[in-house]
């Protein structure tokens, strides 16, 4: 009996097209006229170009790095490679991208270059920042860019011409218009300046630095580049302090924006809309109460528009504020009845309505069209969905614009009148279309991506225990002998911010090359993960592993009381990052259970992780010590008794290395053995060969100690 052949050809494909994701159009915006600018990569390349597509379909190449450069190499800078790893961008080219507002010049920088492009003529006019521009944005009026350097705001002409330095910092600590780490990896805010809307303004952030821990990455592998330090506010430790002020575009003082920084710190989101006040979110550092705030930008005073409080935490919402394009009131989106609900408010911040009620399943505010008076939003009963629907802003039920099961999304154009919805179906068919507001498809957006030799075919079941729905999924082999008994693999994340099981078939391409391999694969959606309600999300308040990893185990035995073919005394369980951590901590608690595991880039102290994550759910350490104690790998680790591989990279600057070594430490000094393996990589893994050679290492440990085969 022997184990059986791997695809190697499946797992080749795979790592050399993102999972079969390149090639896919990404979309950048919608000019005045109805056409649509994207990006997109060849099958298996990582280079995007620049692409437009008119209402009839009609595609047009509008710009490409290699051209723009001329062949040579694009260069980035440290921040900008930072920026991309908040973001989770793993391609390269042409990446940020900037349309006009009137949809005539688009800018794209590329390492420390920046072009206009005009979408005419195809001309491409190079700007010199003097360096490498971070964050540029074109001015409304499009004649001017905006951006940081070197920690300091600048603004060029497009026409030419020496740079203009309207902030000047006054030391290493300090930097302005910079967005800080927890903002960008934690509150997905990855801006730290805003245009006003006439131009003749603009909104910053100044941060200082210098409370924040310093910490360095390293890479082993070229000793001969010296570390790269980094602001790294871990819980329970100094965040960075962040002011907002407010200057004339061509320089001179600043009116800084008033509010209680000492109680609500964190900057969540900031807008400045056509029609309506500059707006800003902020929350207190335990993230259970949120103000919405309109600042006027002559004095800098604001006033309070919206004011949320929860007593375990608020999740900031996707998309809102969105201010009305007539300046008549703004959307805004609330969990305090349970549920997320859409809500109209009047400029003074009053409700007017509720627009949707908790049987929608609202995920996301994506857009609005003021005109037809609709607002574009993400959401589905089903938690394993996610549709595109709008709402009339004058009350009335919810139009569902798509239509087969799936996760979809939807990026309105600036007013709402168009959009580009895209997503993958339950079926592995992938949607990439432009649709009208009153659902009219006008056109496909094409895709060159590959195909995957083989679709997966996963079963979705839901387990209902103590009077909870739990989702799940079960991967079988696809020579599945229903008279054999397989080792079972648990894939997990179970962290707040994420689901495994979703209605998209695609999602499951690596678990079915995993099940091929010899297993059965199942994935659980515990308590604490999102989209079934404030109740089920707020389940994990104070302690991160308990919940989590009793439903995990509790779910996987009723599965097994229902499928003969899991066998339940051969489990094996592996996650990255939370899933790495949710799989550290159910080898080292539940060794009754698993048989072995492998924990992937894992949080393995919540001591050691950022303060806008970590305290959110388990509050701060002085507050909480037996909560992070109990959720310590390193409070379990000296009881290690079934096998553990850690990998991690060894330029995380997420989860850094430090987690994984402190571990690892740990297990040793226990008296124990624990297998660890570095990667060249960062929290992502995206170079090809050594993704091959992760899933491949994966696979010969699960074989190695959860044989026999089938």
């Amino acid at each position: 009996m022997s184990w059986p052949a791997l695809d190697a050809d499946f797992l080749t494909a795979s790592a050399e097209t993102l999972g079969f994701n390149l090639g896919k159009p990404q979309p950048v915006a919608f000019a005045p006229d109805g056409t649509m600018l994207f990006r997109r990569t060849t099958a298996r390349s990582r280079t995007a170009e620049l692409f437009e597509i008119d209402a009839r379909g009609a595609v047009k190449k509008l710009a490409s790095a290699d051209e723009l450069l001329k062949g040579a190499e694009e260069k980035l800078s440290d921040a900008d490679k930072a920026r991309r790893e908040r973001t989770r961008t793993a391609t390269q080219g042409i990446v940020d991208v900037e349309l006009s507002i009137d949809g005539s010049r688009v800018l794209v920088p590329l390492g420390e270059r920046m072009f206009v492009v005009d979408r005419a003529s195809g001309r491409a006019t190079p700007v010199d920042a003097g360096g490498y521009p971070y964050d540029p944005h074109l001015s409304p009026d499009g004649t001017r860019i905006a951006y940081v350097l070197d920690g300091d705001l600048y603004v060029v002409s497009i026409a030419g011409g020496k740079p203009a330095r309207l902030t000047t910092k006054p030391n290493a600590d300090v930097e302005h218009g910079v967005a800080e780490f927890v903002a960008q990896e934690e509150l997905d805010r990855t801006r730290g300046w805003w245009w006003s809307p006439d131009g003749a303004k603009i909104a910053y952030q100044r941060t200082d630095n210098a409370p924040v821990d310093q910490l360095y990455v390293a890479d082993p592998l070229h000793p001969d580049q010296p570390p790269v330090p980094f602001r790294y506010p871990r819980a329970g430790r100094p965040n960075a302090d962040v002011q907002l002020g407010i200057m004339a575009a061509t320089g001179g003082a600043t009116t800084w924006v008033s509010w209680d920084r000492a109680k609500y710190p964190y900057v969540a989101d900031v807008d400045w809309p056509d029609h309506g006040p500059l707006t800003i979110t902020v929350m207190d550092r335990d993230q259970d109460e949120l103000l919405v705030l309109g600042v006027d930008d002559a004095t800098g005073a604001t006033r309070t528009l919206v004011s949320e409080h929860d007593d375990a935490w608020i999740d900031a919402p996707k998309g809102a504020p969105r201010w009305l394009d007539d300046g008549s009131g703004f959307l805004w989106m609330s969990e305090r009845s349970g549920a997320w609900q859409l809500e109209l408010r009047d400029p003074a911040g009053k409700l007017v309505k509720t627009l949707t009620d908790d049987k929608l399943g609202l995920r996301a505010l994506a857009g609005v069209d003021t005109k037809a008076k609709i607002a574009w939003v993400i959401g589905s009963a089903d938690p394993v969905r996610a549709d595109v629907w709008t709402v009339p802003l004058d009350g009335g039920a919810p139009t569902q614009i798509t239509s087969a099961p799936g996760v979809y999304f939807a990026a309105p154009s600036k007013h709402g009148e168009l959009a580009f919805v895209f997503g993958e179906a339950l079926d592995g068919k992938s949607l990439f279309e432009i649709v009208r507001s009153d659902g009219t498809k006008l056109a496909d957006v094409p895709s060159v991506h590959e195909a995957p030799p083989w679709f997966p075919k996963p079963s979705y079941e839901t387990i209902e225990l103590a009077g909870r729905r739990y989702s799940t999924v079960i991967v079988r082999p696809r020579d599945f002998d229903p008279a054999k008994k397989y080792p079972v693999l648990l894939h997990v994340y179970g962290g707040p911010t994420a689901r495994v099981v979703n209605a998209a078939a695609r999602a499951y391409l690596m678990d079915q090359f995993y099940a091929n391999a010899g297993f059965v694969v199942v994935l659980i959606d515990n308590r604490g993960t999102p989209n079934q309600g404030r109740a089920w999300s707020r389940a994990v308040l104070r302690d991160l592993i308990t919940i989590p990893l009793t439903d995990q185990v509790d779910v996987l035995h009723a599965l097994g009381g229902e499928h003969a073919e899991l066998d339940l005394s051969r489990v094996g369980i592996f996650g990255w990052s939370f899933g790495g951590y949710l799989s550290a901590m159910a080898v080292l608690m539940r060794p009754d259970v698993f048989r072995c595991g492998i924990a992937g880039a894992p949080v393995t102290d919540w001591s050691l992780y950022d303060t806008a994550y970590t305290e959110r759910y388990m509050k701060q350490p002085s507050e909480n010590a037996d909560g992070y104690a109990k959720t310590s790998a390193m409070t379990y680790a000296a009881k290690l008794e079934r096998p553990l591989l850690v990998i991690h990279g060894l330029t995380d600057d997420n989860v850094h290395l430090a987690n994984s070594l402190a571990l690892v430490q740990a297990i040793v000094a226990g008296g124990h053995r624990a297998d660890f393996v570095p990667l060249s990589s960062t929290h992502m893994v995206p170079d090809p060969k050594v993704r091959f050679a992760q899933e491949k290492l994966q696979i010969d440990f699960f074989r190695e100690h959860l044989g026999p085969p089938p």
